[in-house]
């Protein structure tokens, strides 16, 4: 088997684990609150990562440590904004809503950034947003909106802002480095934040040593962190941008043939409408529009779930 092959197979492999993770995310809600899961995912994939990559850690200066900051304010924001979407939307929703982020890249760099995008990527964003409409509001209209589906949105604004962080810094730092902080400053501010929403009543930590939740921390923390990480930058090194274009479009994919399978998720034909027409949107702005893909999606820069 050739390395190309190699490579665009472990890049599969990176969409099925990160689609599937919607799934895992929201059957561990059930035994841990919000905060808490967040906070021992992070905190376990920043130890390991910092174990794998101390002699690049070591090695940061402060503009890294500030660059590395800021990156992971939007990658904790986005995370936090996804994770309460899963309490209230089903994965399938939740991952198509997610996805739009590529496609709010090119045309936020348009409106804040003044910068010229193609055709192809305006004709993205007019897929994605008629997709959302379809997917996110019922056919009652606005008034109905699922706060899940909402959050879901807000949770894509963030990543769009992760994605453009990191295109700004990665060119500057070692990604190696930018990773483990942007992993690090969200296992802290998760960990920082346990107490404050618990004395707002916001949120009672919890978390109940169950083997699903375990479960749940590992595949999360371990498989789409750390080995998702190390695999995409292995596997990009081997591949062309086209393929990997191609094969990040497969995570709400995955995400939505997950919850067919584990939960017996159905999706009306109105949302299938407007998950094909974000699909097809994902798909110009990964192969047309000018924005790099992230370094941890659902991972780290890199992972969506």
């Amino acid at each position: 088997m050739s390395q190309r092959l190699k490579a665009d197979f472990a890049l599969g492999a990176c969409m099925f684990i990160w689609g599937a993770t919607f799934v895992v995310v929201q059957q561990a809600l059930a035994y841990a609150s919000v905060f808490a899961f967040l906070s021992v995912r992070f905190v376990l994939a920043a130890a390991v990562m910092g174990a794998i990559y101390w002699r690049t850690v070591r090695k940061l200066d402060r503009a890294a440590v500030v660059a590395g900051s800021i990156i992971g304010v939007f990658l904790f924001s986005g995370y936090i904004f996804q994770t309460i979407a899963l309490k209230f939307t089903t994965p399938s929703k939740a991952a198509f809503l997610n996805g739009s982020s590529a496609v709010l890249v090119p045309i936020m760099l348009a409106i804040f950034w003044r910068k010229r995008i193609n055709r192809w990527a305006w004709a993205g964003a007019v897929a994605a947003f008629f997709g959302l409409y379809f997917v996110a509001v019922p056919p009652t209209g606005f008034g109905n909106l699922n706060l899940g589906d909402v959050l879901s949105f807000g949770s894509a604004v963030m990543f769009a802002f992760h994605i453009l962080a990191v295109a700004h810094y990665s060119t500057r730092h070692s990604i190696m480095g930018l990773s483990f902080l942007q992993i690090a400053l969200t296992a802290m501010l998760a960990t920082i934040a346990l107490p404050i929403v618990s004395a707002l009543g916001w949120e009672a930590p919890r978390f109940e040593m169950t083997s699903g939740l375990i479960f749940a921390v590992v595949v999360t923390a371990l498989g789409c962190t750390v080995l998702g990480f190390t695999a995409q930058l292995w596997a990009q090194q081997h591949t062309t941008a086209n393929h990997a274009a191609i094969l990040f479009t497969l995570e709400p994919v995955f995400a939505a043939l997950t919850s067919y399978v584990v939960l017996h998720e159905r999706l009306s034909a109105r949302t299938l409408t407007g998950a094909a027409l974000i699909f097809a949107a994902i798909l110009l702005a990964e192969l047309k529009g000018p924005a790099p893909a992230a370094i941890d999606a659902t991972g780290p820069v890199a992972e969506s779930s």
